[in-house]
């Protein structure tokens, strides 16, 4: 293994990738050898960087320092490195399917050259996950780079068309951005192999007869097969849009692609005023300190989110935030239905997720600093969550149920129109 080769090659790709991706797509490779050579080494950073930060360094929140437990921490690191490399894999195989409709050519190995040397910003910054206050920041800005270069990357790689790689690029962020999601969820301890594996696979059928695979339209597969119909649909619009050179409309069109990968319907967000005043006065006994709201819109993803702090002067203190999803709508049902019920003990507390008429359940509570939290996805849209130190996690599940959720369920289909 030639770790100078390696440097060499993010130090490249990082800096001058216009000139690397050719010669990146020329060079003879093998998913062995790009899994050895490359990929397995810089995969690791942010895994190990991770534990560094859990275990080692721990995590502080209103002056209280958490670690995870050592032990529960190398398990963490090992699961998600491993499933980091199997993501890698994965997504190399949808890249490499989806090319054809972006005029390119299938290449399971091109495909995998584009995923490892794409992500390799977003590896290297997860590094910075160590650096208080600014890592997340870094993280964010590796994420947006490994975007760019993605975007770069698919005319050399994947032969796919030059003025296609915008709509290529998005539709492959969206679907990496979903697994992610269930990856994150699975180390979490949020679901299960098997719960996963379930949801996907339930409204499958193979037929006895010639062994053709149809899918059920209101399963998980199915809803993600769904997906891949709108996005190519809407990529189509996005070609036109780029051919015609009005840019008005090429965001537009960019828009409808985020969308369609998102859900069948387009979603406005709640204006800041309405989410805003879901944010009582008083919480579970607490004064509200400060309260902020904002709405962000991104690529055609508009969330709009408001938190205020509650305190009592006594130690106790509880954030509260409302999001609504708007057009992440369609992602937050995706998960949802990939999602399983599971609880997981340790010495000091417990985190469990569960369904409760029908609304999704995540929480945790730490006994030896008296913190936690209590969050709920509301109408498949919405989430409400309450986290800090209390007396109970009792105290943040009242702050969550001091919200008006019928209200805000009430509103599920507020700015929503159909593609």
């Amino acid at each position: 293994m030639d770790f100078t080769k390696i440097i060499a090659r993010v130090k490249a790709i990082l800096t001058t990738p216009q000139t690397e991706w050719p010669a990146i797509a020329a060079e003879p490779a093998s998913v062995t050898g790009l899994y050895s050579g490359y990929i397995a080494i810089v995969a690791a950073l942010p895994a190990i960087a991770s534990f560094i930060k859990g275990s080692l360094i721990g995590f502080s929140l209103f002056g209280v320092t958490v670690r995870t437990p050592f032990g529960m921490g190398i398990v963490g690191m090992v699961i998600g490195y491993v499933l980091s490399l199997a993501l890698a894999y994965v997504m190399a195989l949808i890249i490499s399917a989806l090319a054809p409709t972006f005029g390119g050519q299938k290449d399971q190995v091109q495909a995998l050259k584009t995923v490892a040397y794409a992500w390799t910003a977003y590896w290297v910054a997860g590094v910075a996950s160590i650096v208080p206050w600014l890592g997340w920041l870094i993280g964010i800005l590796g994420g947006i780079y490994s975007i760019y270069l993605l975007y770069l990357g698919l005319p050399h790689t994947m032969k796919a068309a030059p003025e296609k790689a915008a709509g290529y690029t998005a539709v492959s962020v969206v679907i990496a951005v979903v697994f992610g999601w269930i990856i994150a969820m699975i180390i979490g301890g949020v679901i299960g192999a098997a719960a996963l594996s379930g949801a996907a696979l339930s409204g499958t059928h193979v037929t006895s007869s010639d062994g053709s695979v149809t899918v059920d339209e209101s399963s998980a597969l199915g809803k993600l097969a769904a997906m891949g119909q709108r996005a190519e649909q809407a990529s189509k619009e996005l070609e036109a849009a780029q051919k015609s050179g009005d840019s008005a409309a090429q965001q537009a069109a960019m828009g409808k692609v985020m969308g369609a990968v998102s859900g069948d319907s387009k979603v406005e967000s709640l204006p800041v005023d309405q989410i805003k005043a879901f944010l009582p006065e008083t919480l579970a006994g607490l004064k509200r300190e400060s309260a902020s709201a904002g709405r962000t819109n991104t690529m055609g993803m508009q969330v709009t989110e408001a938190q205020a702090v509650y305190t009592d002067g006594n130690g106790h203190s509880i954030n509260l935030q409302v999001s609504d999803t708007g057009s992440m709508k369609g992602m937050m049902a995706m998960a949802s239905s990939f999602a399983g019920e599971s609880e997981k003990q340790t010495d000091h507390g417990y985190e469990k997720t569960y369904n409760d008429s029908g609304r999704m359940i995540h929480e945790t509570w730490d006994n030896s600093s008296k913190s936690g939290e209590f969050s709920m996805i509301v109408a498949q849209r919405f989430t409400v969550q309450a986290s800090g130190n209390a007396d109970s996690i009792d105290q943040l599940k009242q702050a969550v149920t001091s919200v008006d959720l019928s209200k805000l369920e009430s509103l599920k289909d507020q700015g929503v129109t159909k593609n």
